[in-house]
């Protein structure tokens, strides 16, 4: 089992800390990386897994439910708590609902259960990337207009995606071989850059950081427990609700920050130190899933 959670997370860390090593002496430009990242790797992975016919979409349904109950429910969780503190809600409520399911979780998912894993890694970034530019926007701004989501890449992926694999439609091998290759380089590439942005951590708001790393896999985790047994999840589906449920904050949340103007360096902290303390949370919700057989 030892074996199996180093051969999971080591190559994560490596990675990442390669993105650290890189960035500490050349200052890349992460922005523009980010937004190749983005509007062209990501979409291709996800159109490529969700076009895939040997994909059957309709068993993720329920993975899909998960997802957004994992996501709404933690902020409804935690929004007692950050009232009791005295938070700014639209502070600190996002970086615990929308977790690091692209930069983390879809590499993580694949190291550690093989390829099959895939389909259940992306169908739960897509769920989690439809809520944060959707519910997640108007949460910062109740202006926002809900039809930008159709002018996201990864949300005109995902339509053409579902739409192949619905309408039955074959799309020749080497198309698909090639948007594959595509897609397939936006998962190091997530790392790499996750590795980057750790350079950023401000300590200045260590306490609401350190508040943030223990409640959201917390409040996901709670959640995830009744939905294992309510909707009977088992083998890699219930190993990817898991690891989801566990995830830190999404590295997203700091940027959309940023462009709101919504206290980004606490907000940094929330997710900075939440994905540092990941490097503790998510070997000890591996070593469980291991030890219980879920593949």
């Amino acid at each position: 089992m030892i074996n199996q959670i180093l051969s999971t997370m080591l190559p994560v860390f490596l990675i990442t800390a390669c993105g650290s090593l890189y960035g500490r002496f050349r200052s890349p430009d992460i922005k523009g990386i980010n937004t190749l990242n983005m509007e062209l790797f990501v979409p291709m992975l996800v159109f490529a897994v969700l076009a895939d016919r040997q994909a059957p979409l309709q068993d993720y349904a329920e993975l899909a439910l998960a997802g957004t109950v994992i996501v709404l429910g933690s902020g409804l969780l935690l929004w007692p708590l950050a009232r009791l503190l005295k938070l700014d809600l639209r502070t600190f409520l996002p970086p615990m609902m929308f977790n690091n399911s692209g930069n983390m979780g879809i590499p993580l998912l694949v190291l550690a259960f093989g390829e099959e894993a895939l389909p259940a890694a992306v169908v739960l970034f897509v769920v989690e990337m439809l809520l944060h530019f959707s519910v997640g926007l108007k949460m910062l701004n109740p202006q926002t207009p809900v039809w930008r989501l159709l002018k996201i890449p990864v949300v005109i992926a995902t339509i053409a995606g579902l739409s192949v694999n619905v309408s039955g439609l074959s799309l020749p091998v080497w198309l698909m071989e090639a948007l594959s290759m595509l897609g397939d380089i936006c998962i190091p590439l997530m790392l790499f850059t996750l590795g980057v942005r750790m350079l950023d951590v401000d300590f200045s708001d260590w306490k609401t950081g350190l508040l943030g790393a223990v409640a959201c896999p917390a409040s996901g985790l709670l959640l995830a427990w009744p939905l294992m047994y309510l909707l009977d999840f088992q083998g890699l589906q219930l190993a990817a609700l898991w690891v989801f449920a566990a995830l830190p904050p999404a590295v997203l949340n700091y940027m959309v920050a940023e462009q709101y103007q919504q206290e980004p360096h606490k907000v940094a902290s929330l997710v900075l130190i939440g994905n540092l303390g990941s490097l503790v949370v998510m070997p000890v919700v591996l070593g469980l899933l291991f030890s219980s057989g879920a593949s």
